[in-house]
């Protein structure tokens, strides 16, 4: 048997509802098939499945909320004969009673009987980071389990000072943890959650940032001229060179794509470009573009035209929420010169562009204007540093100085 579970959709989820199944027990299901809706503080994302075989049991109700990486239905291969689990499988964490089995952390203290301290995993992760006793804490998750939130709200509770205590708790709360005295709508909740993520970015990861100057002059000649021949629909934008350029020096410089995980560097073979989305109701989501280093320009320019709606829609799959191995955000032809950005973990690196200006350039001693952006990095220490992350925007630069190579 094959469990089918619970998703992680970003660095900062715990949990997520169960909206709506797409399959029944009995349906053949193959890799990448829409097999359920689930609801998180991004929206209602699509959920692919990553495995084949036949829908053996749905574990998981509808409108029931459960935490990362519990099972939600049981896959059996074709022909596999119905029976116990495999010996030595992975133990499936199945509801109990219609509820989610909560992960529990074991304390015992001298000279007292074993107490029992139900917490969930990233509950139990920042507590640890922050000496936090998960055994003073009061949970406030299903039966009692303690929560990330709850475990923040111990932070914040202990990093202010007495007189204003109150105060700065409550403003915590309602920044960050998703429990505010007024109703939350989707785009406070996206804003919550890219809050999580980035403050555990900067507790987390040791970041350093490099920036380089690039000339554009060349790349939006080359992209005025391909644009004579399309009809208006199909013209490219400069975000698509800057997007393909990026992929394949990623593809260059290999130790800034992959993810930082059990301590260590996981160099991925593919490409997976998360572009930043902006949302016309405020916040952002990161979409993944699969494979961008082996896509063309005019395929990357389709991909974008469907992905922007949908993204701002709320309407992405799985897939493109937790696929990414690098993300990318452009400020646009309107926005500010220069963008910082902070790593979405486990990744080890973001590029940013910030909007395309016409500035002085100098060159065989000839000074001039020319279209330039600032290209910026930000990446993780302890997967490289400076000396790779140099090379990578050097890189960059090089293969925008030929872009009908890109």
């Amino acid at each position: 048997m094959i469990a089918f579970r619970m998703p992680s959709l970003g660095a900062d989820m715990e949990d997520g509802t169960l909206r709506a199944w797409r399959v029944k027990p009995g349906d053949t299901v193959k890799r990448g098939d829409i097999v359920a809706d689930v609801e998180t503080q991004k929206g209602i994302i699509e959920v692919e499945c990553f495995d084949e075989g036949v829908v053996h049991e749905l574990l998981v109700k509808e409108d029931e909320k459960v935490p990362v990486d519990t099972a939600l239905a049981l896959l059996r291969g074709e022909g596999e004969a119905l029976g116990p689990a495999a010996p030595g499988a992975a133990p499936v964490k199945k509801p109990v009673d219609g509820r989610p089995v909560e992960h529990v952390a074991r304390r015992e203290g001298p000279g007292a009987p074993a107490e029992r301290v139900r917490a969930t995993p990233l509950a139990k992760r920042l507590a640890q980071e922050q000496g936090i006793d998960l055994a003073t804490l009061t949970g406030t998750g299903p039966d009692g389990a303690i929560s990330k939130d709850d475990v923040e709200q111990a932070i914040s509770a202990r990093m202010a000072p007495p007189h204003a205590a109150k105060d700065k708790h409550h403003a915590f709360v309602e920044m960050i943890s998703g429990a505010p005295t007024a109703p939350v709508d989707a785009a406070a909740g996206i804003r919550q959650a890219v809050a999580a993520a980035m403050a555990k970015s900067n507790r987390e990861i040791p970041h350093y940032h490099l920036e380089e100057r690039i000339d554009l002059r060349a790349a939006l000649q080359w992209l005025a001229e391909a644009n004579k021949a399309r009809p208006v629909k199909e013209q490219l934008l400069p975000a698509v060179l800057l997007i393909k350029a990026t992929a394949l020096a990623l593809r260059k410089v290999p130790d800034l794509n992959g993810w930082w995980v059990d301590g260590a560097l996981q160099r991925k073979p593919e490409v997976h470009l998360g572009f930043v989305v902006s949302l016309r109701t405020g916040g952002v989501v990161v979409s993944a573009i699969h494979r961008a280093d082996q896509l063309g320009l005019d395929e990357l320019m389709r991909h974008l035209n469907e992905l922007i709606p949908r993204a701002r829609a709320l309407k992405l799959r799985s897939s493109e929420l937790s696929e990414s191995t690098v993300t990318l955000t452009s400020l646009g032809d309107r926005g500010a010169s220069v963008v910082h950005g902070v790593i979405y973990p486990p990744q080890v690196a973001l590029v940013g562009f910030g909007g395309i200006s016409e500035q002085p350039w100098a060159e065989n001693g000839v000074i001039d204007a020319r279209p330039v952006v600032t290209a910026t990095l930000a990446a993780d220490h302890r997967a490289n540093d400076g000396a790779t992350g140099s090379r990578f925007l050097r890189t960059l630069s090089d293969l925008l100085q030929t872009p009908g190579q890109l």
